[in-house]
């Protein structure tokens, strides 16, 4: 390997997305979302310091890259979650030893933006869709997509674990059955899940009971 010294930011941005593209996948080998948002934050830096050395990546940069997110009219948080990512490629390089660990450590400077402090537009906190929309909406459902939404409404599940569910994935040894998802948000973490299926969610399921135990619904 070059010199840390020697190592551009486009080298560095190239390793991190191979390691990317290998590290964040499902237990089924597909990728998850998190790469696709790397790819958005990486082609950012790329064409303002892609040739500029690794090493000297530094506040300044990143603020210039933080106000290009703004520029392009990303609301404050997301711009913050985005700027997070940037620091995180440089962490995980400063871990590889392809920059030093003070470019890191300096990239940890910047503090996010606060809200009323900035030209970032801000957004309103994204609520529970109302009932009654919800109630409009089902009759103009396929049955399985309706059934996906009641059983969602029941359980509080998320959309990719209702997505998911297979009869090999429930305990149905008590009156409630719990269901615990192969796969779910914090797996990644070594953290459980587990929902319980009272009778209303028991109904929908045998609905669309697959003959298959490993077979979704």
């Amino acid at each position: 390997a070059a010199p840390p010294c020697g190592i551009t930011v486009n080298e560095v941005l190239l390793a991190f997305l191979n390691h990317a593209e290998r590290h964040y996948r499902r237990p089924d080998g597909t990728r998850t979302r998190e790469v696709g948002e790397f790819r958005q934050v990486i082609r950012a830096v790329r064409q303002v310091y892609g040739d500029l050395p690794a090493a000297e990546f530094g506040p300044r940069a990143l603020k210039t890259v933080r106000d290009g997110f703004v520029a392009a009219d990303w609301c404050r948080t997301l711009v913050n979650r985005r700027t997070n990512r940037v620091r995180h490629i440089f962490k995980w390089a400063a871990g590889e030893e392809l920059v030093p660990a003070t470019v890191w450590q300096a990239l940890r400077a910047v503090p996010g933006l606060q809200a009323g402090r900035t030209h970032a537009p801000e957004t309103a906190p994204v609520g529970p869709v109302p009932d009654a929309d919800v109630e409009r909406t089902l009759p103009h459902l396929t049955p399985t997509v309706g059934a996906m939404v009641r059983l969602q409404r029941l359980t509080g599940m998320r959309p990719g674990e209702v997505c998911l569910i297979r009869p090999a994935d429930i305990d149905r040894s008590d009156a409630v059955w719990v269901y615990r998802p192969s796969y779910h948000k914090l797996a990644y973490r070594g953290k459980s899940r587990s929902v319980p299926l009272g009778p209303k969610a028991q109904d929908l399921l045998r609905q669309f009971e697959p003959t298959a135990p490993t077979a979704y619904y």
